[in-house]
């Protein structure tokens, strides 16, 4: 995990590297983990946009700048941006190079039937050999070099995640979402439960114009021999699948609960699941038609 910084210092990583080695895996990892990314900067810009962060009252106190050699001529110019980086107070700068042999770049490249970007009409490994030349000067100056050529994009996501997270679990969350059938199911869920088998709150004219939200609808619908059971085989589900998740990379699960109307038996479930869990991960409770009750 990255080191503690001071308050207020403005941490920068500088991914670049060989063109097919991961970049863009890379910057979506930073970006779950909070950074501010930014593709294809300028290194000429750098140092202004870094002053601007520094005297600015905003939150964007992490940034991750992808600079690589589809800048041309610019690029060039990175290792005395770099320089000038370092005269800037309060800013804490690291390289990430991410590097791969040539056979596995070839490869690469051949699968997604792109041109290297500079190999300006030859052969990849043209583009490729120029490249690792260019970028000499830069892998030498690199705190963290990955080499991706016998990794997946799920252990270039791990390696990055070990490494410059604050904390184990600040790139992952578990967000649990109650919905009605009636209106539609969410489309970023990942796992949907159908829970209108239980007893409904809606037949009884007490509970009817209330909500999982308040205690004497919670209370009913947890009350069944039914409802026990399901908890009791969701918790042993989730205890199994949460963690599957988390280690596949995922930065988030979404597990959703479904009613009639999503007012009742589902608001209470996931509720009851968003508590249940909150010990264990960074969890969210999102109720979606709870506001669409209708007379």
């Amino acid at each position: 995990m990255t080191e503690n910084k001071a308050h207020g210092e403005i941490e920068l990583v500088i991914i670049t590297g060989m063109s097919g080695a991961g970049r863009t895996v890379a910057m979506q990892s930073f970006e779950d983990l909070g950074f501010y990314c930014i593709d294809n900067l300028p290194p000429e810009l750098l140092a202004t946009f870094l002053d601007l962060m520094t005297k600015s009252e905003n939150k964007m106190r992490r940034i991750a700048a992808v600079m690589d050699t589809r800048g041309g001529d610019l690029f060039d110019s990175l290792i005395g941006a770099l320089d000038d980086v370092r005269q800037i107070d309060g800013v804490s700068s690291r390289i990430l190079f991410l590097d791969a042999d040539d056979e596995t770049l070839v490869r690469r490249y051949k699968e997604t039937r792109r041109s290297h970007p500079l190999a300006a009409g030859r052969l990849p490994l043209d583009g490729i050999q120029k490249e690792r030349l260019l970028l000499s000067d830069i892998k030498g100056r690199a705190r963290s070099i990955y080499n991706t050529s016998n990794l997946k994009p799920r252990e270039l996501r791990e390696k990055i995640m070990s490494e410059f997270s604050t904390s184990e679990d600040v790139n992952f969350t578990v967000n649990f979402i109650s919905f009605g059938f009636k209106h539609g199911m969410p489309i970023d869920a990942d796992v949907v439960f159908d829970v209108r088998f239980l007893p409904n709150p809606f037949y009884l004219p007490e509970l009817k114009a209330k909500t999982g939200l308040e205690k004497e609808v919670a209370d009913y619908v947890l009350k069944w021999s039914d409802t026990k059971m399901l908890i009791d085989k969701l918790t042993d589900l989730f205890k199994f699948l949460i963690p599957q998740y988390k280690n596949e990379g995922k930065s988030q699960v979404v597990i959703a609960f479904g009613c009639t109307g999503g007012q009742h038996r589902s608001v209470t479930l996931a509720e009851y699941f968003g508590t249940k869990f909150e010990d264990e991960y960074r969890t969210f409770i999102t109720h979606k038609d709870i506001e669409k009750r209708k007379g």
